[in-house]
């Protein structure tokens, strides 16, 4: 069908829905990607950044000019080139003049132009003054020298160029950021000097692998400086591809007591990182620092102090850990997608990028060359023709003065073209002197010299690329300075655990007969002051710190663990432990245990078993806690003691007492040490009574030299000091002997020391 079969009778074009959607939607993404999102390879900038350029060198604001205010360059923009949004256009403007955001800025702004914290906070463009860098002059030098192509602006008035004749590597040099339709890039900046050894080694030997130019260019590096702590073959890796990401942290000094941050990784803001410090300090998870203060200003642009409580805080691990959970050390996407020398976006490699833009310079620099020999040439064509002039001067005069049209007769008669003809009539009488002949010969032989200088160039690859690479190493002495971001390998830090984050401060974990827990502060706390709720009194107890997590033995043999410091306060009554932990149904808890990881406790059943076990072993994350002592059916978990002493076994004793009265003490040593089990037999029970409920194991102690027993009975409490404990003295897995007449139902088995 015809675009004339489309139209109705009113003229109206008429399509499908579909495919007018989908036209109208690849257009529009294809202006975004080409127009708007994605720099070019050949100059590194976007269109708004190409204008902005060129419209500041048209308005003369070159780095030497007095600055004109921000508001008249936005204007020209966007009348002239870019009639798009002001405000999107002066943002664009503020990004190439932040010294934060460009490694080698290309706008010099007076005013406020923002800030590492906040980039957006700069002023309106009526009050800010704005002229080109001297890095400018690399993009714009060879403008008017036939080096680009030249277009129509939106409305045919104007021309404007379509790339900028970047003389050095500027897509590379300041990075790039863009979102597009369905595609992004992340460029991110780099050292001169760097990249202009690795051009320079890609000149000479164009095979160099990814890798012979990471000699070279070692990584990005951001303006804001810190370090980069990526491997080297990931590097390589990223470089090679095109894609990936870094990981880059902050760098920090010791200064006395203080830690002082002094760059931040690029895009950071300094005041979010104080947030994020304060945030940590606010919920106690950072219990080492003191205090936190920014020192930042004009000489210091990043002065980050971070105050440690003491100086026992190991500096190391406490940087670590902010760098895991705040901004001090972030990832930077790379993703060097960018517009092609073909027109197309492409993702290239670092050597891709590099080898590309080389054909572009090269390119831009014979336009430039054969643009100087064309002035040349037309320009010793002009000179042949005055010469031709000041030789038949006489004659010259003589047709000037007498023919109604001397051009075309001074043509006819010297066979002379017609801009030389045109030349002649332009002469004023003053040129005509023997002295001006003289400066013309002079001119034409300094012509010709350069014309065959220019000839050979252009016939020669080495002499071209020497030129190039001088033109490179000249810019690099001028704009080059030192790398910023220091290149360190290391791996991506670890956050502290919860419990390295906790006060270490001494608790007291008290359990009650139906489950409640509750952690008191201190260890001299009296469980007779204690409330209870009706019908629940104390059960157990024991000694430890906040940060180290507490275990709880129930009458199953399963063995569960928190933290001590999510306890709830022993001011109150505590909280059920069934709340937060899920023990088999009918199963009530017996005992709780704290220490450090590697003390040992003594854990029995009610049949007279047991072992020793590590306390480390127990910790768990499963509600469900794990399995640790095997219990008979229908048994009971006798509640867990400490073993104190610092040697094991050494000479301590095992003291064991049945609910029949009967003490049994034997050495420790015949004990052995488990991590899960049944254990060895500490007492005998005699079977049938165990069955029948007439006697059981009731209580168990660890009996260190010089120490004693105390039994309580009701209100009655008896001591058994060291020698009466000879009494008692036996092998492990008898019976024991019994205690005196109206000791033999006991409440409790308390250890007793001299003290």
């Amino acid at each position: 069908m015809t675009t004339q079969d489309q139209l109705d009778f009113l003229g109206v074009e008429r399509q499908p829905l579909e495919s007018f959607a989908e036209k109208a939607y690849l257009d529009y993404s294809m202006y975004v990607i080409l127009d708007r999102a994605l720099p070019h390879l050949g100059d590194g900038l976007k269109p708004v950044q190409r204008r902005i350029i060129y419209a500041m060198s048209e308005l003369g604001l070159n780095a030497g000019a007095k600055p004109k205010k921000s508001a008249r360059t936005v204007g020209d923009v966007i009348g002239k080139f870019h009639p798009h949004g002001d405000s999107a256009c002066y943002e664009a403007m503020v990004h190439m003049a932040q010294d934060f955001s460009y490694r080698y800025p290309i706008v010099n702004g007076h005013g406020n132009w923002g800030s590492t914290d906040d980039p957006k906070s700069f002023a309106a463009m009526r009050y800010t003054e704005s002229r080109l860098t001297p890095y400018a002059a690399v993009l714009l030098d060879e403008l008017g020298q036939g080096t680009c192509e030249w277009v129509a602006n939106f409305d045919g008035t104007l021309t404007e160029p379509t790339l900028l004749p970047a003389q050095l590597p500027n897509l590379l040099l300041n990075g790039a950021m863009g979102i597009a339709v369905g595609m992004s890039t992340d460029i991110p900046p780099h050292n001169l000097r760097e990249l202009a050894s690795g051009l320079i080694r890609l000149m000479d030997a164009p095979n160099t692998t990814v890798k012979g130019l990471c000699k070279h260019i070692k990584g990005p590096d951001f303006p804001t400086g810190g370090e980069i702590i990526t491997s080297h073959a990931d590097m390589v890796a990223i470089y090679t591809s095109g894609n990936g990401t870094i990981r880059v942290r902050a760098t920090w000094v010791k200064e006395d007591q203080d830690i002082v941050v002094t760059t931040l990784p690029f895009q950071t803001s300094g005041s979010k990182v104080l947030e994020q410090i304060a945030a940590q300090m606010r919920a106690k998870k950072l219990p080492m620092v003191e205090d936190l203060r920014d020192e930042s200003d004009h000489e210091n642009p990043c002065r980050l102090v971070i105050s440690p409580k003491s100086n026992r805080v190991d500096i190391e691990s406490l940087m670590s850990h902010l760098f895991a959970t705040t901004d001090l050390e972030r990832t930077q996407r790379i993703n060097m997608n960018v517009i092609g020398l073909k027109g197309r976006p492409v993702v290239c490699g670092l050597k891709e990028l590099l080898s590309e833009w080389l054909v572009f310079r090269t390119d831009t620099v014979k336009r430039r060359l054969k643009y100087r020999l064309e002035r040349v040439e037309e320009r010793l064509h002009i000179l042949a023709g005055l010469l031709v002039a000041f030789l038949n001067i006489d004659e010259v005069i003589r047709i000037v003065r007498t023919v109604d049209h001397p051009k075309k007769a001074l043509i006819k008669k010297f066979k002379i073209s017609e801009l030389q003809a045109e030349s002649i009539l332009n002469l004023r009488l003053r040129q005509l002197a023997k002295l001006e002949e003289i400066k013309i010969t002079g001119e034409q032989k300094a012509l010709i010299e350069e014309q065959g200088a220019l000839k050979k160039l252009l016939r020669s690859k080495a002499k071209l690329q020497a030129l190039i690479r001088d033109e490179i190493l000249a810019l690099t002495e001028k704009h080059g300075d030192e790398r910023r971001t220091r290149i360190v390998e290391g791996v991506a830090a670890q956050a502290m655990s919860e419990m390295d984050l906790v006060v270490s401060e001494p608790v007291t974990v008290i359990v009650s007969e139906r489950g409640w827990v509750r952690a008191a502060k201190g260890h001299e706390v009296d469980t007779n002051t204690l409330t209870y709720k009706s019908g629940d009194g104390y059960l157990a107890a024991a000694r430890g710190k906040s940060n180290q997590q507490a275990v709880f033995l129930d009458t199953t043999g399963r063995a569960y663990s928190l933290f001590a410091h999510s306890l709830p306060s022993a001011r109150g009554q505590g909280e059920p432990l069934s709340g937060r932990l899920n023990p088999v149904e009918g199963a009530s808890f017996r005992g709780v245990m704290i220490g450090d990881d590697e003390s040992r406790w003594l854990v029995a059943s009610d049949a007279g078993y047991g072992f020793f076990v590590q306390l480390g072993l127990l910790h768990t994350r499963n509600r469900a806690g794990k399995a640790l002592l095997k219990v008979r059916p229908g048994g009971n978990v006798v509640i867990p003691v400490p073993f104190t002493a610092e040697s094991f076994p050494g000479e301590a004793q095992i003291a064991a007492l049945s609910s029949s009265g009967r003490l049994l003490i034997f050495p420790a040593s015949e004990l052995p040490e488990l991590a899960r089990g049944k254990g060895n037999k500490l007492m005998g029970i005699p079977k049938a009574k165990l069955e029948s409920g007439e006697e059981a194991m009731q209580a168990v102690v660890v009996v260190q030299p010089g120490e004693g027993l105390q039994i309580l009975s009701g209100q009655r409490t008896m001591t058994l000091k060291p020698a009466d404990l000879e009494h008692y003295t036996g092998n492990r897995g008898r019976r024991g002997n019994m205690l005196p007449r109206g000791w033999r139902k006991v409440d409790r088995l308390m250890l007793w020391t001299k003290d």
